[in-house]
């Protein structure tokens, strides 16, 4: 198998025909085997009885339905369980990830890069939104020590080898970008132009980006004694004592599924 290609899903029962459709457009006669793995994430409308029949329609797509909802992060840690692709995609179930830019990431991951993120050149997210990412990537690249031009998108590829780093993770707590920008040796990027959402309104908000930062500060390694060890440590016990309801164990292996299609 060439390629998988991960999309968490919920409440998205109106939107999964196009985007399916899209992504088989663009990658038509460009990669020979690949698949598409939707991950249902609890959602509250019909997303999962239109996955089962999408599966039925077309070979290359399966389905995962979770039993309650575990956020974006986990859903695509389950799918990456069940994908037998050499490389992996991750992309939004929204349509604002224009799936004409799948072939262009494959083909850096095909030439040697182990990740490959997208920079968007025109977000169509909400003002809030737009700063909280700002933000949030201000904080993650300080207590990740990454690069803050390395923006971690949830629009991404990776090799198969940082698969396995990331599923075979002890940690009970699911952050994927840090296993990622952690485990990678080549990384790069390409810019891409960021779509308007083509049905709803993004379930993104401020208690997503606290549930975010509690698994980041838990899950980042504190070796020795800095500012960064201080800031880590402190907000620990901040989120411990406060912010407990932020604060969600995945007990990493331990996900409850209802149902796949494959």
């Amino acid at each position: 198998m060439r390629l998988s290609i991960i999309i968490p899903v919920y409440n998205s029962e109106k939107i999964l025909p196009f985007l399916v459709k899209a992504i088989f457009k663009n990658l038509k006669n460009k990669i020979p085997k690949y698949e598409i793995i939707l991950v249902n994430d609890f959602s509250r409308d019909k997303s999962w009885n239109k996955i089962v029949d999408l599966s039925k329609k077309y070979k290359f797509i399966k389905g995962i339905d979770h039993k309650q909802n575990y956020g974006q992060h986990t859903a695509i840690f389950t799918g990456l369980k069940y994908s037998k692709g050499d490389n992996i995609i991750c992309l939004d179930d929204d349509m604002q990830h224009d799936p004409i830019y799948l072939y262009e990431i494959y083909k850096k991951l095909d030439k040697g890069y182990d990740v490959c993120y997208v920079k968007y050149l025109n977000r169509q997210h909400s003002k809030i939104k737009i700063f909280f990412s700002w933000l949030n990537n201000i904080v993650s690249s300080y207590i990740m020590n990454k690069s803050s031009k390395v923006y971690t998108s949830s629009f991404k590829g990776f090799s198969k080898n940082i698969k396995k780093n990331i599923i075979n993770n002890s940690s009970q707590f699911i952050l994927l970008d840090y296993w990622i920008v952690n485990n990678s040796k080549n990384l790069t990027t390409i810019e891409v132009k960021h779509k308007k959402r083509a049905i709803g309104v993004t379930n993104y908000n401020i208690r997503e980006l606290f549930t975010l930062w509690s698994k980041m500060f838990f899950i980042v390694e504190v070796k020795k004694i800095s500012l960064r060890t201080f800031i880590i440590i402190s907000f620990r016990f901040l989120f411990r004592t406060f912010f407990r309801k932020y604060v969600k164990l995945e007990n990493n292996i331990k996900i409850s599924i209802n149902k796949t299609t494959f």
